[in-house]
């Protein structure tokens, strides 16, 4: 066997586990987009209930005004990484394999 391919198999052996996804990442991952995703539908949810609320006469109207400038901002930013994700999408099946 040759010297070079030798250090070529040991290089390559070594650097398999760097290779390897971490356990950690997809659960801190998913903790976070749990996180996001609840924080989301509270927002629309208090924005139902003032809504609904001010239907009947018991809020504020500035209330429902905040609420719904709450859940407009909440909407827009979700929009807005769906579309960076959708995008990104998109690069990767225009790469070149």
């Amino acid at each position: 066997m040759d010297v070079r391919s030798l250090f070529a198999a040991q290089k390559y052996a070594a650097s398999m586990p760097a290779m390897e996804p971490k356990p950690e990442t997809p659960a801190l991952a998913e903790s976070q987009f749990s996180k996001f995703a609840d924080e989301f539908a509270g927002t629309l949810r208090q924005a139902e209930a003032a809504s609904q609320s001010t239907m009947v006469g018991d809020a504020d109207p500035h209330a429902l005004v905040e609420a719904l400038a709450q859940s407009e901002l909440a909407v827009e930013t979700v929009v807005a990484v769906r579309d960076k994700v959708v995008e990104a999408y998109q690069e990767i099946l225009r790469m070149p394999v």
